[in-house]
């Protein structure tokens, strides 16, 4: 038997965009995944939904970040203003440092919350001026670097390049 996926009609999207994240809000990705994919195929730019997926993807780092990390930032990348761009990049390198910490890779990790920081601060000088996100996970990412007992060990041993030589 073929298996076909129905479409949704134009006016079902807000209320599946709210499907989607309920789900996020219970801890199950997968199926906010498919319904954002479901969205995206009948409005490709749809904010919301491109949104909704890029944090649905980063949701599932932890168990999946080698597969999911470059799609999230090419989800992000497609945001319509370039503080949004920045922000949720910034977002996807967060849960990929904390990804990496937690599956004891503290270089990576501390790799990673530099390169979020880069895109907070960017994000930051676009923000409107009350809007403090960037600024508090820009915080959360020194907070980690600098109370984290594995990214402090990890730091003060500088990472070369690793080489295995054969016989």
């Amino acid at each position: 038997m073929a298996y076909e996926l129905k479409r949704l009609a134009d006016k079902n999207l807000d209320t599946a965009i709210a499907l989607a994240k309920h789900y996020r809000d219970l801890n199950q990705p997968d199926e906010a995944e498919s319904i954002c994919r479901d969205v995206l195929e009948v409005a490709p730019t749809n904010v919301e939904a491109l949104r909704t997926l890029g944090l649905t993807l980063t949701d599932r780092f932890p168990t999946a970040w080698m597969s999911l990390f470059d799609e999230a930032c090419a989800t992000f990348k497609k945001l319509p203003t370039d503080y949004e761009r920045f922000y949720y990049v910034g977002i996807a390198w967060e849960r990929y440092a904390k990804a990496q910490l937690e599956a004891g890779r503290a270089h990576n990790a501390i790799h990673a919350f530099e390169e979020a920081m880069k895109k907070f601060e960017e994000a930051s000088a676009l923000a409107k001026h009350d809007d403090p996100a960037p600024i508090l996970h820009y915080n959360r990412c020194v907070r980690a670097l600098t109370t984290d007992d594995e990214l402090a060990r990890a730091s003060a041993v500088p990472q070369g390049p690793k080489y295995e030589l054969g016989d």
